[in-house]
């Protein structure tokens, strides 16, 4: 059974709720930093959350977009961990990943937002949130949100994830 204190479900009803849960997410990460898995579909609003993830860790006109075909982006936050976008969808092996650097980002104290994770989650650390993002019916408009934390770090950021969901967005 799940441990439902490891496990967190909402909804977005739009894109502005999804930053301002993203960006809450951002604030509840603090200086450790910890990897997020981001799966979904395309278009199903990974980077549009990560958007938001740079907002809530301080990264105020700072242009985020999809680094697909850089594989990642890294961004230096004004005080706290350093956040690097990783996007796997074109990358063909977990060898071509590791060529790429991939495990030099996962220094301790950086925010790793890894979109499309599930292509090769043998890749990544045990200690991480994995979120599911789905679009509802009709693609449009509102996205289901399933968060789960794997590992120690991961539990607690996702406590405070959670209250500060519940303070600022509300729960349904």
């Amino acid at each position: 059974m799940e441990d439902p204190s490891s496990a967190l479900r909402f909804r977005s009803p739009d894109p502005d709720a999804t930053r301002d849960a993203a960006a809450a997410l951002g604030r509840a990460l603090g200086a450790q930093g910890l990897v997020l898995s981001l799966v979904g579909e395309l278009g199903a609003g990974k980077t549009a959350f990560v958007k938001g993830l740079a907002l809530g860790l301080g990264l105020e006109g700072v242009s985020v977009a999809s680094p697909t075909f850089v594989i990642a982006s890294e961004y230096e936050t004004p005080a706290g961990p350093r956040l690097v976008h990783v996007d796997l969808y074109r990358v063909e092996s977990v060898q071509a990943l590791e060529e790429a650097g991939f495990l030099d980002m996962l220094e301790p104290g950086a925010v790793v937002a890894v979109e499309w994770a599930d292509r090769f989650p043998e890749a990544l650390p045990r200690d991480r949130l994995e979120l599911r993002i789905e679009r509802e019916a009709g693609g449009e408009g509102p996205r289901r949100f399933e968060a789960q934390a794997a590992g120690a770090r991961a539990k607690e950021v996702l406590e405070s994830w959670r209250e500060e969901l519940e303070r600022v967005v509300g729960l349904e």
